[in-house]
């Protein structure tokens, strides 16, 4: 039954097995720091999840606002099965802040929606640097475990 269990996963339940996938991640570089604590926790989660180096595709862009538009061309070439968008928003004194969150949430869910493909969205908008990195390896780990159930779930739906 799809969607039975509503209680966290495990590693070794058949919806978090990633051999077969092939996962797209998008990552911005601004707050770099932050950014590739994402993305070293994302893809150690996936290599734990079963999928192989080679069908772990990364690219960099900018910051988030960019992050949408990478992710289209992605899921525009039909061969992954998920993807992740990796990014770091911290608030600081201007409208700049709600702009880019609003405007980078909004365009990764369009492309999940006209494309059919799962995104994760990791996109971390916090009120401060010390928020974004207690949340950067949970977050990461999480976004590839999204990513691998979402792909098998969409598979199972098909």
């Amino acid at each position: 039954m799809i969607g039975a269990d509503q209680g966290a996963l495990n590693a070794s339940d058949p919806r978090l097995n990633g051999k077969k996938l092939r996962i797209g991640i998008v990552q911005a570089r601004f707050n770099a720091p932050i950014t590739n604590a994402l993305a070293n926790a994302c893809t150690a989660e996936l290599l734990a999840l079963g999928v192989q180096q080679k069908n772990i595709d990364l690219v960099l862009v900018p910051g988030a606002l960019e992050v949408p538009v990478a992710l289209m061309v992605m899921a525009d070439q039909q061969k992954y099965d998920a993807l992740v968008a990796l990014g770091c928003i911290i608030r600081g004194e201007t409208y700049h802040f709600e702009l880019v969150a609003n405007e980078s949430g909004a365009g990764v869910s369009r492309v999940s929606l006209d494309f059919q493909v799962p995104i994760a969205n990791a996109i971390l908008t916090t009120e401060n640097l010390d928020q974004a990195v207690a949340r950067q390896v949970d977050k990461g780990r999480d976004a590839a475990r999204v990513a691998v159930e979402m792909a098998n779930l969409l598979k199972e739906i098909e």
